[in-house]
Formats: C-alpha cells, sequence, structure tokens
C-alpha cells in the first residue's frame, strides 16, 4: 500500500510491526487491508497462519514491515508449541507490538495472557487495535476501549474496521510516528518476502479450510511438488499435495464423488492465477501424513 503523505521535515522512518492476539481476531486481514494486497491467508477456523509473514507498506516518508504471526494459544501439539515459539522469535525483532482485540467479542483470558507476555519485550513500542468494529455496536466497541484501557498504559489505542477500511489511515500515522528514523528496508515494488510456492501452497489451504468439520483444519497442510510455466501458452501448472492425518479425514476432503475436492481446487485457482498472471491447471492429490501435527520428522519436512 502506497500513501501521498508529505514527508516529514525530511525524515523517514522504517521499522518493524507486529500483530499479536488470540486466534481469528483479524490480524491477517488487518494486515493484507494495510499492504493493499492480499498476503496471508484468512479464515473464520482459528490458527489459520502458521509462520511468520512479512508484508511491506510504503510510504513518501516511511517504510513499515508488518510481520503476521500465529494466534497465541495454549498448545497441544508440537505444532502449536512450534508456532508459539515463532510468536515469540518475532516479538523480539520488532519495533512496535500491537495487540489485536476483536470488538464483537468479551475481552477474555486469552487475551489477558498475551498482554502479560508483552512484558518480556520492553524495547518495542506497545499499541492496543480494537478490530472488527463493523461487527459491534458502538455502545460495545466503547466497552472494549475501555476494557483494553485498563490492561496497561499503551502508547495509542486504535479501533478500526479492516472490512470498511475505517481507521486503517489513523493506524498507520500511529505506527509510522513511532517508528525509529531511518532509510527503506525492501525496493519500492516489493509487497512481501513469501516465495510463490510458499503463497501458493498458503491458497490452496485457505480454500481446503472453508466448510470443513471444526476438528480437521489444523491436521491440513499443503507441499508443492512444482510450478511450470508453459512456454507454448499462457498457462501455469501446479502439482500440490493437500496432506491431512487419518484416512477419515481424506474423505472429508474429498467429498461424495471427488466434489469438495473440486470445488478446493475450483477456489484455490481463481486466487492462484490472481498471483501468477496466467491460467493455471492444479494437479491436487490428497495423501495421509499420520498425526504429523506431534511428529518431530515430519513436522521439518513440513517446515516447521
Amino acid at each position: 500500500m502506497t500513501t501521498d503523505r508529505t514527508p516529514e521535515a525530511g525524515v523517514h522512518r522504517s521499522g518493524f510491526v507486529t500483530f499479536v492476539g488470540r486466534p481469528n481476531a483479524g490480524k491477517s486481514t488487518l494486515m493484507n487491508a494495510l499492504v493493499g494486497e492480499k498476503i496471508a491467508i484468512t479464515s473464520s477456523k482459528p490458527q489459520t497462519t502458521r509462520h511468520a509473514i512479512r508484508g511491506v507498506v510504503h510510504r513518501a516518508d516511511a517504510q513499515l514491515v508488518i510481520v503476521d504471526t500465529p494466534g497465541m494459544h495454549k498448545p497441544r501439539t508440537l505444532l502449536g508449541k512450534r508456532l508459539n515459539a515463532v510468536v515469540q522469535t518475532t516479538l523480539g525483532d520488532v519495533d512496535v507490538i500491537c495487540l489485536c482485540v476483536p470488538a464483537d467479542e468479551p475481552l477474555g483470558p486469552g487475551d489477558r495472557f498475551i498482554d502479560q507476555q508483552l512484558e518480556g519485550f520492553p524495547r518495542a513500542r506497545k499499541v492496543a487495535v480494537v478490530t472488527k468494529t463493523d461487527a459491534a455496536s458502538k455502545e460495545r466497541v466503547a466497552q472494549q476501549l475501555l476494557a483494553v484501557a485498563e490492561l496497561r498504559e499503551w502508547d495509542a489505542v486504535v479501533p478500526l474496521s479492516s472490512v470498511r477500511g475505517t481507521q486503517l489511515d489513523v493506524l498507520l500515522d500511529t505506527l509510522v510516528g513511532l517508528l525509529p528514523e531511518g532509510p527503506p528496508l525492501y525496493e519500492a515494488e516489493t509487497l512481501t518476502e513469501e516465495p510463490l510456492d510458499i503463497r501458493i501452497a498458503e491458497l490452496i489451504r485457505e480454500a481446503a479450510l472453508e466448510g470443513v468439520r471444526d476438528e480437521l483444519p489444523h491436521s491440513i497442510m499443503v507441499t508443492i511438488d512444482d510450478i511450470v510455466r508453459r512456454e507454448d501458452r499462457e498457462l501455469t501448472d501446479v502439482y500440490a499435495n493437500l496432506w491431512v492425518e487419518r484416512d477419515s479425514q481424506k474423505g472429508i476432503v474429498i467429498g461424495k464423488g471427488g466434489s469438495r475436492l473440486r470445488q478446493v481446487g475450483a477456489d484455490a485457482r481463481a486466487e492462484i492465477e490472481r498471483i501468477v498472471g496466467t491460467q493455471v491447471h492444479l494437479d491436487l492429490r490428497v495423501k495421509i501424513a499420520k498425526e504429523w501435527q506431534g511428529d518431530p520428522k515430519q513436522l521439518g519436512r513440513f517446515g516447521f
């Protein structure tokens, strides 16, 4: 996302900001809205984000690198422990930490736990972001702002709606003001450093997450075997694997007569075509990696 805000007396600021919060607090949607392009996948399912994703916001007076992280939670698997470790590592390297709290849900133990974790990172400035104001009444938003203000003394508190774009400019100005002075960290055309194969795998996983049972999302993993751009026509072949942990889950993902898998392929293909710039032939296979979330070897193979 690029804005035309006039530089502050020739000062240029640059630095790293991360959004933390419990799962499904709107962190990835917010990052996409600020960057102006879909960098992180989103879903109504918790724990959608599985690794730190960087998106870059360019302004005349600043460059803001946003690091989206997995939601902090009480881990039940080895995967969960490793996702929490990703968050902890990220928090130690950023200039500003934003705690995202949805306006339409009461402040809970999970929010307070994450707020307490922020004490371990005294160097970073702290901002509270009340997300999803479009899903709550004005009275409910006001109550949430009061509840958040009682957690600690924040550098700023900003309510916003990523979906409607409300107050995004206020948050961006606030974050830029908290960054140190410095030169740009990325080239002007860079919006993310995510490799193409990872972005495609995530888009397939996003499509697979929709409409599945509650116990299945955590078990879904996607890997890419190959991406081949055909020389004779505007077509890209993508060969991908969709992994689950059990035979019963494989049946759910494929669906009756393959209907569910075809829908996943169609939804993912539309998104993949947007980022590769050609039509896409998606070869998607469903495979089983038994109980991979708790298997150190398989987690390593999947990049965790």
